[in-house]
């Protein structure tokens, strides 16, 4: 059976080669892929719903649904940011407006009776947008348990390093959230932090991530954010993912 960081280091190549179809935000897929991977493979059911808040990663979505068997990543329909449709439940990309959307479709389900989840991936720049934290106070209000947030915490806002987002976790609790901060590479880590959760506040998982992780010349390089590999670099960083 294939371990999650055979399979993650997998999804990395797969990353590198359909970023070859164009400018592409590898590193930025990269900083999230565990988390994704741990949504689709343990964690997300078939009534559960998930949006990639952070639409400019939406290579590792694409990758892990084609492991899945319930996409081609390839398929030249696919943008640059996911578009709702298929198994793709959020259209996203214009930051701080997925965990409204969150938010929304978790009270939806609490309004129905159901016991559907909402997963949802946000990058730590959209903690500065106000509207996260317009809907993390509204879900703390609804009293939205089914709502559990993954932020990729990777330091970067774009080209720049962020410098206004902590304390994390006392802001997500000031909130009235459970907040919980882990290693974002760690599957184990990661599948802890929600398998041990209270459950009855709105959950955070704020998941400390390495920008590009996986390839060492793609770590925190600013130029990565929207750069696709050319043929030597993506030969080199092959090899390091063998």
């Amino acid at each position: 059976m294939q371990t999650s960081s055979n399979r993650c280091k997998a999804h990395r190549r797969r990353i590198l080669e359909l970023s070859q179809r164009g400018p592409s935000h590898v590193a930025p897929a990269f900083s999230c892929l565990e988390i994704v991977d741990l949504i689709y493979y343990e964690l997300k059911r078939p009534q559960d719903a998930f949006i990639l808040s952070k639409g400019h990663g939406c290579l590792a979505q694409y990758v892990v649904l084609e492991s899945l068997g319930l996409i081609k990543a390839d398929d030249r329909s696919l943008g640059g940011h996911p578009d709702r449709g298929g198994p793709i439940e959020a259209s996203t990309g214009s930051l701080g407006h997925g965990l409204g959307m969150a938010v929304g479709m978790a009270y939806a389900e609490y309004l129905k009776g159901t016991d559907a989840n909402v997963y949802c991936v946000i990058s730590d720049g959209e903690m500065q947008e106000g509207s996260t934290w317009e809907a993390a106070a509204m879900a703390y209000t609804l009293r939205l348990d089914n709502l559990i947030c993954f932020v990729d915490a990777n330091g970067y806002g774009g080209l720049e390093k962020i410098q206004s987002v902590e304390p994390m976790p006392q802001k997500f609790e000031s909130f009235g959230w459970e907040a919980i901060r882990c290693n974002g590479h760690s599957h184990e880590r990661l599948k802890y932090a929600v398998t041990k959760r209270l459950g009855d506040l709105p959950f955070v998982v704020l998941a400390n991530t390495v920008k590009g992780e996986g390839v060492s010349f793609l770590v925190d390089a600013p130029i990565w954010h929207y750069r696709s590999p050319n043929a030597v670099e993506l030969a080199q960083a092959m090899k390091e993912l063998a």
